[in-house]
């Protein structure tokens, strides 16, 4: 069994228990440039699920406090979904986001499995 094989494949695997932190550690200190190569694909698939969490989770953010109903008007108007400028794009732009973060992860884990098996072949 080689070892730049093993890293490299357990770079794309870290996905189920490390997934940013085993590529870029193998990153930084692998000598092989194979190694090096594959811990660095690895991070970007780990990177780019999160990059889309982080940005569904600020327009969460934001979207929670920018609500014009204070919550006696919640509680006077339980109606307050019904009017038509109440949900738009802040109000669906979460759920959007999480199930676009949802399909892409299981895109990317399904990538980093099929290219762990392929490196460790």
């Amino acid at each position: 069994m080689d070892n730049s094989k093993l890293l490299s494949s357990l770079s794309y695997f870290s996905v189920f228990f490390a997934p940013l932190l085993l590529p870029f550690i193998v990153w930084l200190v692998a000598d092989n440039q194979d190694v090096k190569f594959h811990s660095k694909r690895a991070l970007i698939s780990h990177l780019i699920p999160t990059v889309l969490l982080v940005a569904a989770s600020l327009i969460s953010f934001f979207q929670f406090f920018s609500f014009r109903h204070t919550s006696t008007e919640f509680l006077d108007s339980p109606s307050m979904f019904a009017s038509s400028d109440s949900i738009g794009f802040w109000g669906a732009a979460p759920i959007l986001f999480m199930l676009m973060y949802s399909f892409l992860f299981v895109i990317v884990l399904i990538w980093n499995v099929v290219q762990g098996v392929k490196v460790f072949k």
